[in-house]
Protein backbone atom coordinates (compact mmCIF):
# COMPACT_ATOMS: atom_id res chain seq x y z
CA UNK A 1 0.00 0.00 0.00
CA UNK A 2 1.56 3.46 -1.08
CA UNK A 3 0.33 6.70 0.90
CA UNK A 4 0.86 9.69 -0.61
CA UNK A 5 -1.22 11.33 2.31
CA UNK A 6 -0.46 10.39 5.95
CA UNK A 7 -4.15 11.15 6.65
CA UNK A 8 -5.32 8.69 4.93
CA UNK A 9 -3.99 5.41 6.64
CA UNK A 10 -2.55 4.17 9.90
CA UNK A 11 0.34 2.32 8.89
CA UNK A 12 2.64 4.66 6.28
CA UNK A 13 4.16 2.54 3.19
CA UNK A 14 7.12 5.11 2.73
CA UNK A 15 7.48 6.48 -1.18
CA UNK A 16 10.34 8.62 -1.00
CA UNK A 17 13.71 6.92 0.52
CA UNK A 18 15.31 9.02 3.56
CA UNK A 19 18.92 10.61 2.72
CA UNK A 20 21.10 8.22 4.60
CA UNK A 21 23.90 11.07 5.00
CA UNK A 22 21.09 12.40 7.81
CA UNK A 23 20.80 10.89 11.24
CA UNK A 24 16.93 8.89 10.93
CA UNK A 25 17.16 10.20 14.52
CA UNK A 26 18.77 13.24 16.01
CA UNK A 27 19.70 12.78 19.74
CA UNK A 28 20.61 16.10 21.36
CA UNK A 29 21.20 17.12 25.07
CA UNK A 30 20.92 20.36 26.42
CA UNK A 31 23.10 21.23 29.70
CA UNK A 32 20.40 21.28 31.97
CA UNK A 33 20.01 17.66 30.92
CA UNK A 34 17.46 17.60 28.67
CA UNK A 35 17.67 15.15 26.12
CA UNK A 36 15.51 15.67 22.97
CA UNK A 37 15.19 12.73 20.64
CA UNK A 38 13.62 14.21 16.82
CA UNK A 39 12.29 11.38 14.26
CA UNK A 40 13.92 12.76 11.39
CA UNK A 41 12.07 10.68 8.40
CA UNK A 42 9.88 13.08 7.34
CA UNK A 43 8.91 11.99 3.88
CA UNK A 44 8.12 8.94 5.15
CA UNK A 45 6.18 10.11 7.80
CA UNK A 46 8.61 9.27 10.29
CA UNK A 47 7.32 5.28 10.71
CA UNK A 48 8.51 3.15 13.32
CA UNK A 49 11.60 1.12 11.27
CA UNK A 50 12.82 -1.47 12.52
CA UNK A 51 16.38 0.65 12.01
CA UNK A 52 14.10 3.86 13.99
CA UNK A 53 13.30 1.24 16.68
CA UNK A 54 16.54 0.30 17.32
CA UNK A 55 17.99 3.56 16.94
CA UNK A 56 15.26 4.47 19.64
CA UNK A 57 15.83 1.80 22.01
CA UNK A 58 19.85 2.75 21.83
CA UNK A 59 19.09 6.43 22.33
CA UNK A 60 16.89 5.75 25.39
CA UNK A 61 19.68 3.43 26.48
CA UNK A 62 21.97 6.09 26.39
CA UNK A 63 19.44 8.77 28.16
CA UNK A 64 18.91 5.71 31.34
CA UNK A 65 22.89 5.77 31.40
CA UNK A 66 23.24 9.59 31.49
CA UNK A 67 22.90 10.35 35.59
CA UNK A 68 22.95 14.10 35.22
CA UNK A 69 19.72 12.81 32.35
CA UNK A 70 16.68 15.24 33.95
CA UNK A 71 14.07 14.86 30.97
CA UNK A 72 13.47 13.71 27.42
CA UNK A 73 11.40 15.31 24.80
CA UNK A 74 10.61 12.87 22.18
CA UNK A 75 9.70 15.08 18.87
CA UNK A 76 9.51 14.56 15.06
CA UNK A 77 10.26 16.62 11.59
CA UNK A 78 7.70 16.83 8.95
CA UNK A 79 3.90 16.83 8.78
CA UNK A 80 3.70 14.04 11.08
CA UNK A 81 4.82 12.89 14.37
CA UNK A 82 4.59 9.28 13.73
CA UNK A 83 2.49 7.16 10.87
CA UNK A 84 3.06 3.70 12.84
CA UNK A 85 4.91 0.77 11.52
CA UNK A 86 6.25 0.62 7.81
CA UNK A 87 3.72 -1.73 6.40
CA UNK A 88 6.20 -2.21 3.46
CA UNK A 89 9.24 -3.40 5.52
CA UNK A 90 6.48 -5.73 7.09
CA UNK A 91 4.87 -6.80 3.71
CA UNK A 92 8.06 -8.02 2.58
CA UNK A 93 8.36 -10.76 5.45
CA UNK A 94 5.47 -12.50 5.69
CA UNK A 95 6.22 -14.81 8.35
CA UNK A 96 5.00 -15.17 12.42
CA UNK A 97 8.04 -15.21 13.88
CA UNK A 98 9.25 -12.04 12.30
CA UNK A 99 6.27 -9.99 12.90
CA UNK A 100 6.59 -11.57 16.67
CA UNK A 101 10.03 -10.10 16.97
CA UNK A 102 8.94 -6.95 15.24
CA UNK A 103 6.68 -6.24 17.69
CA UNK A 104 8.65 -7.71 20.39
CA UNK A 105 11.03 -4.61 19.34
CA UNK A 106 8.47 -2.31 19.76
CA UNK A 107 7.29 -3.17 23.27
CA UNK A 108 11.09 -2.65 24.26
CA UNK A 109 11.01 0.89 23.12
CA UNK A 110 7.72 1.38 24.89
CA UNK A 111 8.87 -0.43 28.13
CA UNK A 112 12.08 1.85 28.17
CA UNK A 113 10.41 4.85 28.32
CA UNK A 114 8.49 3.72 31.02
CA UNK A 115 11.44 2.63 32.71
CA UNK A 116 12.96 5.98 32.87
CA UNK A 117 13.45 7.72 35.64
CA UNK A 118 12.82 11.19 34.44
CA UNK A 119 9.61 11.91 32.51
CA UNK A 120 9.03 11.74 29.01
CA UNK A 121 7.29 14.71 26.73
CA UNK A 122 5.64 13.73 23.69
CA UNK A 123 6.20 17.55 21.35
CA UNK A 124 3.24 15.96 18.65
CA UNK A 125 3.46 18.86 16.37
CA UNK A 126 1.55 16.81 13.15
CA UNK A 127 -0.40 13.46 12.96
CA UNK A 128 -0.06 10.05 15.24
CA UNK A 129 -1.61 7.27 13.88
CA UNK A 130 -1.37 3.18 14.86
CA UNK A 131 1.95 2.76 16.91
CA UNK A 132 2.81 6.72 16.20
CA UNK A 133 -0.25 7.80 18.50
CA UNK A 134 0.92 4.21 20.99
CA UNK A 135 4.05 6.32 21.14
CA UNK A 136 2.35 9.20 22.40
CA UNK A 137 0.34 7.18 24.68
CA UNK A 138 3.48 5.85 26.38
CA UNK A 139 5.03 8.97 26.98
CA UNK A 140 4.57 10.50 30.69
CA UNK A 141 2.92 14.16 28.89
CA UNK A 142 2.10 15.27 26.02
CA UNK A 143 1.85 18.50 24.10
CA UNK A 144 0.37 19.00 20.57
CA UNK A 145 -0.55 21.50 18.62
CA UNK A 146 -4.15 22.38 17.81
CA UNK A 147 -3.82 20.94 14.25
CA UNK A 148 -2.82 17.21 14.77
CA UNK A 149 -4.60 14.40 14.18
CA UNK A 150 -4.78 10.54 16.14
CA UNK A 151 -5.73 7.39 15.33
CA UNK A 152 -5.43 3.85 15.78
CA UNK A 153 -7.16 2.67 12.14
CA UNK A 154 -5.15 -0.56 11.83
CA UNK A 155 -8.59 -1.95 11.71
CA UNK A 156 -8.65 -0.34 8.31
CA UNK A 157 -6.33 -2.40 6.32
CA UNK A 158 -7.34 -5.13 8.40
CA UNK A 159 -5.21 -4.99 11.22
CA UNK A 160 -6.63 -4.35 14.56
CA UNK A 161 -4.14 -2.26 16.54
CA UNK A 162 -3.45 -4.51 19.51
CA UNK A 163 -0.25 -3.62 20.72
CA UNK A 164 -1.09 0.32 20.36
CA UNK A 165 -4.43 -0.67 22.30
CA UNK A 166 -2.34 -1.40 25.76
CA UNK A 167 -0.89 2.03 26.43
CA UNK A 168 -4.54 3.54 24.88
CA UNK A 169 -6.47 2.33 26.93
CA UNK A 170 -4.69 2.96 29.82
CA UNK A 171 -4.98 6.67 28.60
CA UNK A 172 -8.72 7.12 27.61
CA UNK A 173 -11.79 5.47 29.16
CA UNK A 174 -12.38 2.55 27.94
CA UNK A 175 -15.37 2.75 25.91
CA UNK A 176 -13.64 5.91 23.97
CA UNK A 177 -10.85 3.42 23.44
CA UNK A 178 -12.50 0.70 22.01
CA UNK A 179 -14.02 2.99 19.60
CA UNK A 180 -10.84 4.45 18.13
CA UNK A 181 -9.54 0.85 17.89
CA UNK A 182 -12.76 -0.66 16.45
CA UNK A 183 -13.88 2.19 14.48
CA UNK A 184 -10.28 3.45 12.99
CA UNK A 185 -11.74 6.87 13.97
CA UNK A 186 -9.53 9.88 13.97
CA UNK A 187 -9.58 12.29 16.88
CA UNK A 188 -8.83 15.58 16.88
CA UNK A 189 -6.05 17.64 18.99
CA UNK A 190 -8.86 18.95 21.10
CA UNK A 191 -10.84 15.50 21.71
CA UNK A 192 -7.50 14.14 22.81
CA UNK A 193 -6.94 16.67 25.32
CA UNK A 194 -10.33 15.96 26.20
CA UNK A 195 -10.11 12.15 26.42
CA UNK A 196 -6.95 12.33 28.36
CA UNK A 197 -4.38 11.17 25.56
CA UNK A 198 -2.55 14.84 25.66
CA UNK A 199 -2.34 17.42 28.08
CA UNK A 200 -2.09 20.41 26.52
CA UNK A 201 -3.08 21.56 23.27
CA UNK A 202 -1.55 24.89 21.71
CA UNK A 203 -1.28 26.47 18.29
CA UNK A 204 1.61 25.76 16.44
CA UNK A 205 3.76 28.74 17.11
CA UNK A 206 3.43 28.24 21.28
CA UNK A 207 4.75 24.13 20.99
CA UNK A 208 7.91 24.72 21.87
CA UNK A 209 7.38 27.57 24.15
CA UNK A 210 4.55 24.82 25.73
CA UNK A 211 6.99 22.43 26.23
CA UNK A 212 9.30 24.36 27.81
CA UNK A 213 7.18 25.75 30.73
CA UNK A 214 6.75 21.90 31.53
CA UNK A 215 10.06 21.58 31.52
CA UNK A 216 10.93 24.31 33.70
CA UNK A 217 8.41 23.20 36.13
CA UNK A 218 9.91 19.50 36.03
CA UNK A 219 13.67 21.03 36.50
CA UNK A 220 12.55 23.16 39.54
CA UNK A 221 11.78 19.86 41.04
CA UNK A 222 14.23 17.21 42.74
CA UNK A 223 14.91 14.56 40.36
CA UNK A 224 15.02 11.74 43.03
CA UNK A 225 11.32 12.72 43.68
CA UNK A 226 10.58 12.29 40.51
CA UNK A 227 12.15 9.01 39.78
CA UNK A 228 10.93 7.99 43.01
CA UNK A 229 7.37 9.06 41.39
CA UNK A 230 7.08 7.80 38.34
CA UNK A 231 8.14 4.68 39.23
CA UNK A 232 5.69 4.48 42.06
CA UNK A 233 2.65 5.25 39.60
CA UNK A 234 2.87 3.20 37.18
CA UNK A 235 3.94 0.06 39.32
CA UNK A 236 0.39 0.76 41.66
CA UNK A 237 -1.69 0.93 38.33
CA UNK A 238 -0.81 -2.90 37.58
CA UNK A 239 -1.94 -4.00 41.29
CA UNK A 240 -4.92 -4.26 43.29
CA UNK A 241 -5.98 -1.09 45.55
CA UNK A 242 -4.10 -3.20 49.03
CA UNK A 243 -0.72 -3.54 47.33
CA UNK A 244 -1.23 0.18 45.54
CA UNK A 245 -1.49 1.55 48.87
CA UNK A 246 1.30 -0.93 50.34
CA UNK A 247 4.28 0.27 47.51
CA UNK A 248 2.76 3.99 47.70
CA UNK A 249 3.37 3.92 51.44
CA UNK A 250 6.84 2.15 51.15
CA UNK A 251 7.38 4.94 48.11
CA UNK A 252 6.61 7.97 50.32
CA UNK A 253 8.54 6.64 53.43
CA UNK A 254 11.95 6.24 51.27
CA UNK A 255 10.95 9.18 49.91
CA UNK A 256 10.51 10.84 53.21
CA UNK A 257 13.97 9.36 54.24
CA UNK A 258 16.07 11.20 51.22
CA UNK A 259 18.00 14.77 51.94
CA UNK A 260 15.59 16.44 49.45
CA UNK A 261 12.69 15.70 51.33
CA UNK A 262 14.23 16.41 54.74
CA UNK A 263 14.97 19.84 53.36
CA UNK A 264 12.09 20.12 51.61
CA UNK A 265 9.91 20.04 54.29
CA UNK A 266 12.12 21.97 56.97
CA UNK A 267 12.23 24.57 54.34
CA UNK A 268 8.31 24.66 54.29
CA UNK A 269 8.58 24.84 58.55
CA UNK A 270 11.04 27.39 57.90
CA UNK A 271 9.16 29.64 55.64
CA UNK A 272 11.77 29.62 53.26
CA UNK A 273 12.95 28.40 49.55
CA UNK A 274 14.63 24.91 49.57
CA UNK A 275 18.12 24.45 48.82
CA UNK A 276 17.88 21.20 46.78
CA UNK A 277 20.87 18.69 47.34
CA UNK A 278 19.42 16.24 44.44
Amino acid sequence: MTTTDPTSTALAAPTTAHNATEAQLRHERDARGVHTLTLNTPAAFNVLSESMLADLQAALASVAADPQARAVVLAAEGKAFCAGHNLKEMRARPEQAYYQALFAQCTRVMLAIQALPVPVIARVQGLATAAGCQLVAQCDLAVAVDTARFGVNGIDVGLFCATPSVPLSRNLPQKQAMEMLLTGGFITAQEALARGLVNRVVPADALDSSVEELLRALLAKPAVALAMGKQLFYQQKETGLAAAYQLAGQTMACNMMHPVAQEGVQAFIDKRAPSWRG
